[in-house]
């Protein structure tokens, strides 16, 4: 059942199913790179102004998942049903250890100097900006955010519905942070790589301040995901160097979809990258760099 904290109106979502065996384990230093923590919700109490409702997904579920691809590091990304109240994200962060963990916060322009300074202690490097879930910060507040948190060193993530990107490319390409690209830059498989989503992406990727994500799966024909082959595949062979990986565990906001079966996505990340380099690359050595892992 919801927690009494859970008006029933609101979708709830089903929870993660434990994974299948990967056909080959995640190497080394592998980074789940997009991941959220729900709960415990009498600690951590949801945000009013969420759009959906989640069974509880904590620390140990995940641990127990990520044991089973080998996936030893984690950036923990907020989650809408929180809204600007990052202490869920934080905790996990602490629960993992910063040496192999870091944060995805969610601020607003009320953000003062000294909050900014408890997020960066607690491990947070970048902000993201949630135009899809609701509950987010408003895209007007880009540049003003991004001013602020260049001085630390942090990006901006973005979760966008795809056809976006071609306006907001030339503001993404403006600010004096890098840029990540929540979901695949939240393209539409079906639309083909020629569509002009699909190309403000890649010429957002040219920029070299650019990151994507190669997950959350917003498949139009679900699994085994066979309509994702050719865009993942194009921003692999066009940007291997800026592509990352995640689960999206526990997979909210599914909205009837079939649930995800984690070590199936690992196995299409290797099958998209085609050999054991490039998945080691976006596995260990781009979130090394963009996260500031050892490598």
């Amino acid at each position: 059942m919801p927690p009494p904290t859970m008006p029933t109106e609101r979708p709830l979502c089903p929870p993660p199913k434990p994974p299948s065996a990967p056909r080959a384990r995640a190497p080394s230093g592998a980074t789940d790179c997009h991941f959220h923590i729900f709960g415990p919700y009498d600690r951590f109490p949801l945000s009013p102004g969420r759009s959906y409702d989640a069974p509880e997904a904590g620390i140990e579920a995940y641990r127990a998942m990520a044991g089973v691809l080998g996936l030893s590091r984690q950036i923990v990304v907020q989650a809408s049903i929180f809204g600007t109240d990052n202490a869920c994200t934080l905790d996990a962060v602490a629960a993992f250890g910063r040496a192999n963990a870091r944060a995805i916060a969610v601020i607003d322009d009320a953000v003062t100097a000294p909050e900014l300074a408890k997020l960066e202690a607690g491990g947070v490097v970048g902000v993201r900006f949630n135009a899809v879930s609701g509950n987010g910060t408003p895209l007007d507040q880009i540049e003003a955010l991004a001013a602020r948190i260049a001085p630390l060193g942090w990006h901006l993530q973005l979760y966008v519905d795809g056809a976006a990107l071609i306006a907001l490319a030339p503001r993404l390409s403006a600010l004096p942070v890098p840029v990540v690209l929540d979901h695949m830059g939240g393209i539409r498989a079906a639309a083909g790589t020629e569509d002009p989503a699909f190309q403000a992406l890649r010429r957002l990727l040219d920029t070299g301040r650019a990151w994507v994500k190669l997950c959350g799966y917003r498949s139009s024909s679900g699994p085994p995901y066979a309509d994702l082959l050719a865009p993942a595949r194009a921003l692999i062979a066009h940007a291997p160097e800026r592509c990352l990986w995640g689960t999206d565990w526990p997979h909210p906001h599914l909205e009837g979809r079939a649930m995800p079966d984690d070590g199936v996505l690992l196995d299409l990340l290797y099958d998209w990258a085609g050999t054991d380099a490039a998945v080691r690359r976006i596995l260990v050595d781009n979130p090394a760099i963009l996260y500031g892992f050892d490598r």
